[in-house]
């Protein structure tokens, strides 16, 4: 690993290190929302474009350095903007974010990967070139991994920056509006159980599987296609 990438790797490592550090994760807690949510709705009311950018700040370093609080952010976002402003802002955060963790992993790790695991990997590489934004899109849409270890994880294959960013930007509306429209009504949510619920969840898993049809119709094609020379 070159001088360059040591002193990012150091970076981030270093600010993961410090949140942890100085708890800021004691800030990104439904209770510390409930408690901040007049004073944080004021100061949008009187500075809105600072509002605006500090929270999408935060939601993108958040995000690009995989630390916990997503989930709050997106209920901030509901209790200071609204159901579709909140949206707008938390999925497109979340979206920089996300694009930042995909392409400092592709920079820091993709080569040393690609020399040990190269010829393992070829087969999944042109599988996601072909119908990565499928699965990318159905990985955002059915909560199976976590978020950044999904991030992380695209890095390291071949699919293309572009379809990384539209499959997490559509993957991500739903949940994100689930969310952020709970936000709306902070009073009413005792804890994050309550907006992640089994009907909801059940309604993304749906929706992920809509997004396999078009990989499951190119296999059941494709196999369709060569059983006929299978059989001269």
């Amino acid at each position: 690993m070159n001088a360059k990438k040591l002193l990012l790797l150091l970076a981030a490592l270093s600010a993961v290190g410090l949140f942890f550090y100085l708890d800021l994760g004691r800030f990104l807690t439904l209770g510390a929302l409930k408690a901040n949510q007049q004073a944080l709705a004021a100061y949008y009311a009187a500075h809105g474009i600072a509002t605006v950018a500090g929270f999408m700040a935060v939601y993108v370093v958040q995000t690009a350095l995989s630390l916990p609080g997503a989930a709050i952010l997106s209920l901030a976002a509901g209790a200071i903007f609204g159901s579709l402003l909140g949206t707008l802002y938390a999925v497109s955060a979340a979206t920089i974010g996300a694009a930042c963790a995909f392409l400092v992993t592709r920079y820091l790790l993709r080569d040393p990967v690609l020399e040990k695991f190269g010829p393992k990997l070829e087969g999944l590489n042109r599988e996601l070139e072909a119908r990565g934004f499928n699965y990318l899109l159905f990985l955002r849409l059915v909560p199976l991994f976590p978020f950044f270890l999904i991030n992380l994880a695209a890095g390291l294959t071949a699919l293309p920056l572009r379809t990384f960013l539209l499959a997490t930007l559509l993957g991500i509306i739903p949940g994100g509006f689930v969310y952020v429209n709970a936000g709306a009504s902070l009073a009413g949510i005792s804890s994050l159980r309550d907006v992640a619920s089994p009907r909801v969840l059940g309604s993304f898993a749906l929706l992920g599987l809509f997004a396999l049809v078009p990989v499951i119709f190119g296999k059941l094609k494709k196999k369709g296609a060569s059983g006929p020379m299978d059989k001269v």
